[in-house]
């Protein structure tokens, strides 16, 4: 009997090593799939490739509308060299630096598909929403802000003063509308290569605007 005890023994302490083992194997696993998401981590934080933009080029900043890059320069800001556009905006007679690492929130201009595209979305109906002003003002805000131009369209169709639904314009309506119109006016212009006058008539006839003055 006290053989066969030892041999139980001897099994039981063999299972033991085999449970062992495994596990130092699944630990270095575990390393090993950690470095491995260390280094895709360190691939997904490295900088894409940016738009390069060119001297004269015509830009769009969300805040201000379009303008258009006067140079391009650098600068050692604290040992580091940094390249910035210089961009003029006719309108606000602004010009601004903006670091070209930092140009997320420029953009192209429109193709002349996108202005077409524009112009049916200012010949539709305005959306009449039922909400309190304060809190469509900031929508329509947030709108112009975005830079995005079918949203900056949107707004001037909602606020088209002389629509039969807004005809009584507040002052703040007034000025958003002016705001937006403007900013689309701006890039209508330079997309089509026309005059302020010349895209200010594309738009008004779009709006409707034309007849009625006319009917005036």
């Amino acid at each position: 009997m006290k053989k066969k005890t030892k041999k139980i023994k001897i099994k039981k302490n063999k299972k033991r090593k085999l449970i062992k083992s495994p596990k130092k194997e699944a630990v270095s696993h575990k390393a090993t799939q950690q470095e491995d998401k260390v280094v895709i981590k360190k691939i997904k934080k490295q900088p894409t490739q940016k738009r390069i933009y060119n001297i004269n080029d015509y830009v769009v900043y969300p805040k201000h509308g379009v303008g258009k890059i006067l140079s391009i320069e650098k600068a050692i800001i604290g040992d580091i060299n940094i390249n910035f556009y210089k961009i003029f905006i006719e309108k606000d007679k602004l010009t601004l630096t903006i670091p070209i690492n930092q140009q997320s929130n420029l953009r192209q201009i429109s193709s002349i598909n996108q202005i077409n595209k524009c112009v049916s979305i200012l010949k539709s109906k305005p959306k009449i929403k039922r909400t309190m002003w304060s809190r469509r003002s900031q929508e329509y805000e947030q709108k112009i802000n975005s830079g995005k131009i079918y949203e900056l369209a949107e707004v001037v169709k909602d606020l088209n003063k002389n629509s039969g639904a807004l005809v009584d314009q507040s002052y703040s309506e007034r000025q958003l509308f002016e705001k937006a119109y403007e900013r689309l006016k701006s890039e209508f212009q330079v997309v089509l290569k026309v005059t302020p006058d010349e895209a200010r008539k594309k738009m008004d006839k779009a709006l409707g605007r034309n007849q009625n003055l006319e009917a005036v």
